[in-house]
Parts: structure tokens; C-alpha cells; sequence
């Protein structure tokens, strides 16, 4: 079963970059969408952002269109995922996973989910702070 690892999180003034990491501890991921999603204290996880198994299709969330990029190497079996600029209201834990695609998903950030067989990791916090 294919399990992916995050890893590049950390502090981050207001405005700022980070870039996070999606690693295949086990498997390979170049066959499978993977979705990036995010927690932030006292609130439900939330879709950011989905690529497709080339990388050809991605979709973002309303609130970080413009300022995240997510992009994949399968070679590398990684997928990474560019933070800018940065506010307060990114802060949360961070995680990738296994995903699907959402059929007439209502807006960009429903647009994969978690595949069933797939299972949440410990994800990477990220926190937006002067």
C-alpha cells in the first residue's frame, strides 16, 4: 500500500514561502492523483489542492488560487507543494494523500478526496507568524 510522507513545514513571517514535500515511503505514487489538505486549529480539514497522476491537471482551493503550486516529480516519487505569500489564516498541519477525483465537484477545493483505501498521515505544520 502505497504511504506518502510530508515533510517541509516550519515558521514563516506573513508574506512569506515555504515549499512541502510529499515523499513515497512505500510504493510508487506516479500512477495516483494526489490531494493536499489542511487543518487549522478548531476547524475541519479542508482541500487545497489536487494534481493528477502527469501533473497536467491540477485544481486549488478559492483561498490559496494564485499563491500555492503544486507540482509532482514521479521520477523522484514526490510531489511538492509552493507556498507564497503567506497570512496568518495558512497556518494549519499540512498533509498529502492518495485522492480521487470528485465528478461535478461544486468548487475547486472538493475537487478529489481522500481515496478509501488510503490513510491520513502526520502531516507538517506550518505556521504563519510575526
Amino acid at each position: 500500500q502505497l504511504q506518502l510522507v510530508e515533510s517541509g513545514g516550519g515558521l514563516v513571517q506573513p508574506g512569506g514561502s515555504l515549499t512541502l514535500s510529499c515523499t513515497a515511503s512505500r510504493g510508487t505514487l506516479q500512477y495516483t492523483p494526489i490531494g493536499w489538505f489542511r487543518q487549522a486549529p478548531g476547524k475541519e480539514r479542508e482541500g487545497v489542492s489536487c494534481i493528477g497522476n502527469s501533473g497536467s491537471l491540477v485544481r486549488y482551493s478559492d483561498s490559496v488560487k494564485g499563491r500555492f503550486t503544486v507540482s509532482r516529480d514521479n521520477d523522484k516519487n514526490t510531489v511538492r507543494l509552493r507556498l507564497d505569500n503567506l497570512s496568518p489564516e495558512d497556518t494549519a498541519i499540512y498533509y498529502c494523500v492518495p485522492a480521487r477525483w470528485v465528478t461535478n465537484a461544486t468548487d475547486d477545493g472538493r475537487a478529489c478526496i481522500k481515496a478509501s483505501s488510503a490513510s491520513w498521515g502526520q502531516g507538517t505544520q506550518v505556521t504563519v507568524s510575526s
